[in-house]
């Protein structure tokens, strides 16, 4: 599971299992994986979700600085949301800790477990599976496999292939400005400032970029060909199934041994 750096593009080259996969397949496989959980919320369906998915973790080919940078957000918001439901979740059970409007009892803190849990294993493989994603590879699925408008796909594919220029524009503004000796503001009117001169210049590259578009064709109604044919094979479709498998096994297992809390109703637990 290492990095190559590709020469010719001067992008990252993943070589994990699941890598090389259709971008549609790591789409489908995240939301397949994260919508189910969302129906129960208890310890032990989060659990299970969260152990089965981290085979998908290891063959992900995400090297593990780049894991931790990644998903550091969700490893913050676990605990905090967790520490909120302990402390003003529903209270049932023992009554541990009480001041004020705190009051964290059995209860809460069971809530609070399901909750980390719940985040993590919702939202480490859908990050994970995302981050693998290349933007042009899911332009080509999403218009040859589901038919999506070509000119909606392109358009959007060139979108996001300009949002990472930004964070170029931004520091090459902040050298201009320095240079100029303007850099010295205050932070509140240096970034206001900063941000308009960014609004002003992708709007410009916008309007540049869809000139080009045009001229070369992409606005065309007529039926389009892809540089790049949409490629599917077993390793997608069984990266689907093992999708599926996750949250089957992880409710399946939260209703047999009771623990089956339906957010939207009733828990089935005694």
């Amino acid at each position: 599971m290492t990095d190559l750096l590709s020469h010719d593009t001067g992008r990252v080259v993943r070589t994990g299992p699941i890598a090389p996969r259709s971008a549609l397949a790591k789409l489908a496989a995240a939301l397949l994986i994260s919508v189910p959980l969302i129906l129960s919320i208890d310890v032990l369906s989060a659990s299970v979700a969260l152990l089965l998915s981290v085979p998908l973790l290891l063959m992900s080919g995400l090297r593990p600085r780049e894991f931790w940078l990644r998903t550091a957000v969700l490893w913050i918001a676990a605990p905090l949301s967790a520490a909120t439901i302990a402390l003003y979740g529903a209270t049932s059970g023992t009554i541990y800790f009480e001041w004020l409007v705190m009051r964290v009892s059995e209860g809460s803190l069971s809530l609070a477990a399901a909750t980390a849990l719940r985040v993590l294993a919702i939202g480490l493989p859908a990050v994970v599976l995302f981050s693998t994603v290349d933007p042009t590879n899911l332009a080509d699925d999403l218009a040859q496999r589901l038919r999506l408008p070509a000119r909606f796909v392109i358009g959007a594919l060139a979108g996001l292939r300009m949002l990472g220029l930004l964070a170029d524009d931004w520091r090459a503004l902040a050298l201009a400005r320095r240079a100029r000796g303007v850099a010295d503001e205050g932070r509140i009117r240096r970034g206001l400032g900063m941000a308009f001169a960014l609004f002003v210049l992708a709007i410009r590259r916008g309007s540049s970029l869809a000139t080009a578009m045009e001229a070369r064709g992409f606005g065309g109604r007529g039926r389009r060909t892809w540089a790049r044919p949409s490629r599917w094979g077993r390793g997608d479709t069984i990266l689907l199934l093992v999708a599926v498998m996750i949250p089957t096994a992880a409710l399946s297992a939260a209703v047999v041994f009771g623990t089956w809390n339906f957010i939207l109703g009733p828990s089935v637990a005694g």
